[in-house]
């Protein structure tokens, strides 16, 4: 999947509010190919309104544009399906 949004010119990660050495423990677990940032300070998760009323990250998806704005904000993510969308979302609106 990484390489059909390599050839898109886009660039995918992760960001959780764990530290690093626990994200690369669920990287490997679970075959993780794209990185993940480590935000353990949540500062960049609020910023970003992904912060739950409970203060757990949820998992939510942005889309940035070329110019640096956000292009689209994903608040309901399937794992089994959600890279195929966001890739169709690129591939129709962001070419």
């Amino acid at each position: 999947m990484n390489e059909k949004f390599a050839k898109l010119n886009t660039v995918v990660f992760g960001i959780s509010t764990d530290k690093a050495e626990t994200q690369n423990k669920f990287i490997v677990k679970e075959s993780l190919e794209i990185p993940l940032l480590a935000d353990p300070d949540k500062k960049v998760a609020t910023l970003l309104g992904a912060i739950s009323a409970r203060g757990f990250a949820n998992r939510y998806t942005y889309v940035i544009d070329k110019q640096g704005k956000i292009a689209k904000v994903y608040t309901k993510v399937s794992p089994a399906t959600h890279a195929e969308e966001v890739l169709g979302f690129i591939e129709k609106e962001l070419k």
